[in-house]
């Protein structure tokens, strides 16, 4: 790990020292990003631990780091490469499956343009999702944490993909041969391939249709379970001051091994966003998540996984790469008590309010 910040360190002394010298762009580029974050949730969790389906700002009662990382990307027209290392509480809980070094990836992979006329290119390595409208860089998404959709669908995956842009840069169209559902690592005693696709329509800068895939299995060859998974977005820029993202999850998983009987779950969500002026912005999120079979999340309760999700934030653009963020939130379980109260009885309700300041250089 010293050994790949030393040539980080490296490449960007060498990129600070032919900026100078050259006014033309470089192919290589050096950037980071840090979120630093407060979070109470009002079920006091003595572990400080948050509810066990969250991954990002997933710490009680203390400042943290969520994510901070620090990047080296080189494209030159016909081949592109990134190496970024991380850390954070986002790394902790995210990676938490992944040995050694592997926790500390965020981004390491290759590509190489394969066509002369069309902006063709198969890239190999670990790699931002597909899947999804949210990422791991809060300054990215609308709302300071993300949503439960978000956090229970792949953030990272590794493998190989081909990917096409049309000329009118209105089509992105990929598909994906990958080593598992968020995996860098594959799953003992698995041999399975897993695939995805990914469909982007973006027929004005106002509107993005995005479609995006997973199938494979997340379980051992002795036992395979198949997983399909399906994620759909809207994202429309109704006005200069207001937009509107609607999203759709829905999987189903195998119950058992060769069975024709499948487990789903789904999570619809919306959230709308007001840019008061241009440097002030709220944004709203209403969501649900319903996974009864506890396929992804994990309960232990009669009716499984069944919540609604609520939350409001502030977001206040201090300089061009510095977000200060307020959020206030809150889950209600359907029917079961799935989380405590600040004296540890089981509850259907949690409430949270955090703040978050990130910036991006």
């Amino acid at each position: 790990m010293k050994k790949l910040f030393a040539l980080l360190s490296l490449a960007f002394i060498v990129h600070m020292a032919n900026a100078q010298e050259n006014s033309s762009e470089n192919p290589l580029k050096i950037s980071g990003y840090l979120e630093t974050y407060y979070g109470y949730d009002f079920g006091n969790p003595p572990d400080h631990n948050r509810p066990d389906f969250l991954y990002s700002f997933n710490r009680h009662n203390e400042v943290n780091l969520n994510l901070g990382f620090i990047q080296a990307a080189y494209d030159d027209g016909k081949v592109r490469g990134k190496l970024a290392l991380m850390t954070g509480t986002y790394t902790n809980a995210n990676l938490a499956a992944e040995p050694g070094v592997l926790k500390n990836i965020f981004e390491a992979n290759a590509g190489v343009k394969i066509s002369k006329t069309k902006n063709l290119w198969v890239d190999a390595g670990i790699f931002a999702s597909h899947i999804g409208f949210e990422s791991a860089i809060g300054a990215n998404c609308w709302n300071m944490t993300r949503s439960i959709l978000a956090e229970n669908s792949p953030y990272f995956l590794s493998g190989a993909k081909i990917s096409y842009t049309s000329d009118n840069e209105k089509w992105f169209v990929s598909g994906l041969l990958l080593n598992g559902w968020q995996r860098i690592q594959r799953v003992e005693g698995n041999q399975t391939p897993a695939f995805g696709h990914q469909v982007t329509f973006t027929p004005t800068d106002k509107v993005t249709l995005n479609s995006s895939s997973f199938i494979g299995s997340d379980t051992p060859d002795s036992d395979r379970q198949m997983r399909y998974f399906h994620n759909f977005y809207g994202q429309f820029q109704l006005s200069e001051r207001f937009g509107l993202i609607t999203g759709f999850d829905i999987g189903a998983q195998q119950t058992a091994k060769g069975s024709r009987e499948y487990h789903v779950w789904y999570s619809p969500v919306v959230i709308a966003r007001i840019a008061a002026t241009d440097k002030l912005a709220f944004a709203a999120r209403a969501e649900y998540y319903s996974d009864k079979g506890e396929v992804i999340i994990s309960t232990d309760t009669p009716n499984g996984f069944q919540t609604f999700g609520y939350s409001l934030n502030m977001d206040l653009q201090i300089t061009e790469n510095v977000l200060w963020r307020l959020e206030a939130r809150t889950f209600n379980s359907q029917n079961d008590a799935i989380f405590q109260d600040s004296n540890q009885v089981p509850t259907q309700n949690n409430g949270y309010f955090g703040t978050a300041l990130s910036i991006g250089f």
